[in-house]
């Protein structure tokens, strides 16, 4: 279509029969020049155009976080000082993952606990872990394909003991809300698989609305979750998880934001020089999830920030001896 922006010559219309082609008012004269502006001015806007966009990318991509580690997780530690304690799904060494039981156990007496996010079919946040509910619940559908109701009416937690029976799955709205009502207590909330900007918004709010920034790290495998918190929400502390750790980490961290890395013991004991790294820069490492004293001591001796574990109280139990006064 080489041709379809070209303007009609005035003096062609001149030269036209008046039947065929009246002359064009100062009305009409004024629509032609907007609807069909000159080539070179139309270059002129389709680059600003590019350049603003251009500008907003680069903007979104390197907004340094105004919330630092160090803020969310105090001092880093040095090798052999002891990791705080982060209670994988609440404490489900004593209650059933995910649900309101266990996380308060958590809450009440640990560092951190960390859940799971995943988004109903008509869009609530609830707090659950695997791609089906199968294993917890007996339904072999996903959370994604279930409405709040649906979703509300399935029982949590009669697979982990008869006394749990009836426990439902909790929206991540009655989560916060507990979460509020203790000063102390501090959350990782994992956004499950691929979230759009939107979509994020539904946690973002959530965490404004519940006065709840510095106590709440969002953390995601997914690249594309971490990119649309950043756009949504720069100053929220976020952390990667990622089962293994680049060499140097701190460009990733700086590109996209972020406060920490959650990993793999097997990660950090591969590449502990990324670990140094990290620190040096103010990026915190964390570990998950790890169940024995043999790996509790190995990134304890490393100098790894948080250990999530499914066994918070044998954890601190372990800390209590092998770091007396921690």
């Amino acid at each position: 279509m080489k041709h379809a922006f070209r303007m009609v010559d005035p003096e062609t219309l001149r030269r036209r029969p008046s039947a065929v082609a009246p002359m064009p008012t100062a009305r009409s004269r004024s629509l032609i020049s907007f609807t069909h502006p000159p080539r070179r001015e139309v270059r002129a806007v389709f680059a600003a155009v590019a350049v603003a966009i251009v500008a907003t990318a680069l903007l979104v991509v390197q907004i340094p976080p105004t919330v630092y580690a160090i803020d969310v997780f105090g001092a880093l530690r040095e090798p052999g000082e002891p990791a705080f304690t982060v209670g994988h799904r609440g404490d489900r060494a004593t209650a059933p993952e995910n649900t309101m039981p266990s996380l308060e156990l958590a809450m009440d007496e640990l560092a951190f606990v960390e859940t799971d996010v995943q988004l109903t079919r008509d869009g609530v946040p609830v707090l659950f872990h695997d791609v089906t509910l199968e294993r917890v619940t007996g339904d072999v559908r996903t959370i994604g394909e279930l409405d709040l109701a649906e979703v509300r009416r399935l029982d949590a937690g009669a697979w982990y003991a008869p006394e749990f029976a009836g426990t439902p799955i909790p929206t991540l709205e009655e989560f916060f809300t507990a979460l509020a009502e203790r000063d102390s207590a501090r959350a990782l909330v994992e956004l499950k698989a691929d979230w759009t900007r939107e979509e994020v918004r539904k946690v973002t709010d959530l965490v404004d609305r519940h006065g709840l920034r510095g106590r709440v790290v969002l953390q995601s495998f997914s690249l594309e979750t971490l990119v649309s918190l950043q756009a949504v929400a720069p100053t929220l502390p976020r952390i990667m998880l990622i089962r293994e750790l680049p060499a140097d980490p701190v460009p990733l961290a700086e590109r996209l934001g972020l406060i920490g890395f959650g990993t793999t013991v097997e990660s950090v004991t591969a590449q502990p020089g990324a670990l140094v790294l990290a620190h040096e820069a103010g990026i915190a490492v964390l570990c998950y999830t790890l169940n024995s004293d043999e790996h509790w001591e190995t990134v304890n001796a490393l100098g790894v920030d948080g250990i999530i574990t499914d066994e918070p109280s044998e954890l601190d139990a372990w800390l209590a001896v092998t770091s007396p006064g921690t």
